[in-house]
């Protein structure tokens, strides 16, 4: 409200706030679960990017890669090393689900760095869903691999025997935030790159501060594209260390 105010007593008027506005495709009625929103656009838009990347570049297996190829090559070898060098070699066989997280949230960021696209993870909405598929699938996975020994994980036995319930509150409490932290860290660092974009070019209209605001927009999103990568590696190296938890709760 406060910047909307000040941009209108100056002659400008803009919501840097109004990009993340979830919009149906057709129409402007009610959006209900089945209607398709510029937010499933964009969603299906980093699917077949990733499909295009992922199995169109690299159906012809050369031995000499092309850029397609080279990059997916890259991709692969980047989370896979990361899985094994996180969770050991028991967590390689759910390398698989790690790799598609990262694939899915770079293309949906970049996707996102796009002028008039939407950026999907810039949304809650979207981001809780993931953090969620990755918390109740490593509960799941490490009652499943030790039954109630997994609440060994709650227990330090290095600390003295006085603290230990204070810590195991402590580690309990830490555990289920893990969701909340998850995924307002990749919703939030999103989200604000955009907005602060928006801002520097609601004053690129006026002559005096232009090649300020031009240099400004630069800057950010240059850093912008730094932040994509960072936060989908982040994500995924948060995921291995949540799986290395199931699979190895005595640690």
């Amino acid at each position: 409200m406060g910047v909307e105010h000040v941009s209108e007593e100056s002659g400008l008027v803009f919501h840097p706030m109004d990009q993340f506005i979830v919009k149906p495709l057709f129409g402007d009625g009610p959006i209900a679960w089945y209607t398709p929103t510029n937010v499933t656009l964009w969603m299906a838009l980093a699917v077949l990017a990733i499909i295009a990347l992922m199995v169109l570049s690299t159906r012809k297996r050369a031995i000499v890669p092309g850029r397609g190829q080279s990059i997916a090559e890259l991709a692969y070898g980047f989370v896979y090393k990361m899985v094994e060098d996180v969770t050991g070699k028991d967590g390689i066989k759910y390398f698989p689900y790690i790799m598609t997280l990262f694939l899915f949230i770079v293309c949906a960021n970049f996707l996102g760095l796009i002028p008039g696209s939407f950026t999907t993870t810039s949304h809650l909405a979207v981001t809780v869903v993931m953090a969620l598929a990755v918390f109740l699938t490593v509960t799941v996975l490490g009652f499943y691999l030790h039954g109630v020994s997994f609440l060994k994980l709650f227990w330090i036995e290095q600390a003295p025997l006085v603290l230990r319930p204070i810590l195991a509150l402590i580690e309990v409490i830490s555990y289920f935030v893990r969701p909340v932290s998850h995924s307002i860290r990749l919703m939030g660092n999103m989200m604000a790159g955009h907005a602060v974009m928006k801002v520097f070019a609601a004053f690129a209209g006026l002559a005096v501060i232009a090649p300020v605001s031009v240099l400004a927009i630069s800057a950010i999103y240059a850093l912008e594209i730094l932040v994509s990568f960072i936060q989908a590696y982040v994500f995924a190296i948060l995921t291995c260390v949540y799986l290395k938890d199931a699979l190895h709760p005595q640690h």
